[in-house]
């Protein structure tokens, strides 16, 4: 009986990459049996970049500045990951919509994280700290953590798994988007762990 490869992740991500950071150390650590083997940013001095290169990961940077035309960039994104057998393309904190070839050559394997209760604090302009903002602002007892499968639209595709965390009545900005972040990379991890398992079962 053979042993599974480890699945492929291809990361997408735009700034600083801690939650990339969480699926480096459990890959590394061996609580995934996966590989992250490709990370792309649009901007080319995140940290996201820089933690991918201290993981030996390899980083490319895709953006407006390198593929003007929307179409190059596509193109450009799904030949790396293509390039990079990735099996599963992960957006953890990427800001801009994915390509419709790469979409469509990946559909069903795309999974965005999201730092709220979808469908509740999702869309276009909810993002970071707009979205603890904007959690605050309306008076909620509770925010959390979402993953989803990703379509053509922000925050649209169908809900993975979600956990809740309280929002206390002395929180500010700071203290509820630590708390949902640390929520947020414990339930990807879960989430991942789940999907490499059932991979590798249906591998045999």
């Amino acid at each position: 009986m053979t042993t599974p490869q480890p699945t492929r992740f291809a990361i997408l991500a735009s700034h600083e990459g801690s939650t990339l950071q969480a699926v480096l150390d459990a890959c590394q650590q061996q609580h995934l049996n996966a590989l992250v083997n490709l990370v792309i940013s649009n901007n080319s001095n995140s940290g996201a970049m820089r933690r991918a290169r201290n993981a030996g990961v390899d980083a490319v940077h895709i953006s407006g500045k390198t593929h003007p035309l929307d179409t190059d960039r596509d193109d450009a994104m799904l030949h790396a990951m293509l390039s990079a057998r990735a099996d599963w393309v992960l957006l953890l904190g990427y800001m801009k919509k994915l390509g419709p070839r790469t979409l469509a050559r990946y559909r069903g394997h795309i999974l965005n994280t999201h730092p709220a209760l979808l469908p509740k604090f999702g869309g276009l302009g909810y993002f970071g700290r707009k979205v603890h903002e904007a959690v605050l602002a309306a008076g909620e007892t509770e925010s959390g953590a979402t993953i989803h499968a990703v379509d053509s639209e922000y925050d649209t595709g169908a809900l993975i798994a979600q956990v809740r965390v309280c929002v206390h009545p002395d929180d500010t900005v700071d203290s509820l988007e630590s708390r949902v972040k640390d929520a947020e990379q414990q339930l990807l991890i879960t989430t991942l762990t789940e999907l490499v398992n059932t991979r590798e079962a249906s591998a045999y």
